[in-house]
């Protein structure tokens, strides 16, 4: 009883002294996002995701943050590429960690300019302002902020080829990530992952994704209700592969908030119309408030 108690107290006083902080800044979001899509296309191991990267880096050095580089080559439909995906630790007064997680890649079209404001550009600017944002909150868990390399496809669709190991052509950086914490024994030090993309269409609706952890979900899109965002995280529910995949295959408890319906039919989506006009910093905006509510909840549910 004297444990629940001062787990309780804890809580509490790390709720206020999180009311404190820095709040999200969507006009800062704003301001990453329409860099980043300045930059042009930013496919994996190309001029312009090498030029994001620089970007990210230069960022979270200005915030004090270091970035480690998490390198590999991978086999794709086109050949060997180099990915590298992008990893911000914030040391909690625990090892375990909760990922807050992102893919800063966009899909390769050789018949188009693809600037992927939406699909690529929201979550990584998104991971950018957030970083700032907890940078100096105090935190039960480690929290480690993950830009991730190669989720898009080389090919056409998400299924429409295999790699020449076999392997699918898609989530090259979150199952490397994986891979690499099976390999160091560092799984089970992941309690949560917690996935962000394509988040800022001026009037999207993110729904349950059904195969993300529930206890997760739940805590989110109650959340949400509570904020009066309900509307926007409304109680349906869809399956969409996605980065968090990898992490669900593995045991670790995971959720996507996506909004993957972009335009009329999805006809934004994927296209060269996921241009900046088409979204909105409330949006983002949205999305932060609800997952800054949401921490606290999640670490409680983790330390039971």
């Amino acid at each position: 009883m004297l444990r629940t108690a001062a787990v309780i107290i804890a809580i509490v006083a790390l709720q206020a002294s999180q009311a404190q902080a820095p709040a999200f800044d969507s006009s800062k979001a704003w301001d990453h996002l329409n860099k980043l899509v300045s930059i042009g296309p930013r496919p994996a191991g190309s001029p312009g995701l090498r030029q994001t990267r620089a970007y990210i880096t230069r960022q979270m050095s200005d915030m004090g943050l270091t970035v480690q580089e998490q390198t590999f080559t991978q086999d794709t439909p086109r050949g060997a590429v180099e990915m590298v995906n992008l990893i911000v630790r914030l040391p909690g007064r625990r090892a375990e960690k909760i990922l807050l997680t992102g893919h800063y890649d966009t899909k390769p079209f050789r018949e188009f300019t693809f600037v992927g404001a939406n699909d690529g550009g929201s979550s990584t600017a998104f991971l950018i302002e957030l970083a700032r944002v907890l940078k100096d909150r105090p935190r039960e868990f480690t929290w480690e902020l993950v830009w991730f390399d190669g989720e898009e496809a080389f090919c056409a669709n998400w299924d429409d080829c295999r790699t020449p190991s076999g392997g699918p052509d898609n989530t090259y950086g979150s199952r490397h990530y994986v891979k690499t914490a099976q390999e160091a024994g560092n799984l089970k030090g992941i309690r949560a992952m917690i996935l962000v993309d394509m988040i800022a269409e001026r009037n999207a609706q993110f729904l349950r994704e059904s195969e993300s952890t529930g206890w997760l979900k739940d805590i989110i899109w109650s959340t949400a209700a509570e904020l009066g965002h309900g509307a926007t995280f409304p109680q349906m529910e869809t399956p969409i592969e996605d980065d968090h995949y990898a992490f669900l295959r593995a045991g670790v408890d995971a959720v996507d908030i996506i909004d993957l319906d972009y335009g009329p039919g999805m006809s934004w989506w994927h296209t060269q119309a996921d241009t900046m006009d088409k979204l909105s910093a409330r949006t983002m905006q949205i999305v932060a408030d609800v997952l800054l509510a949401s921490l606290p909840k999640i670490e409680q549910h983790l330390q039971k």
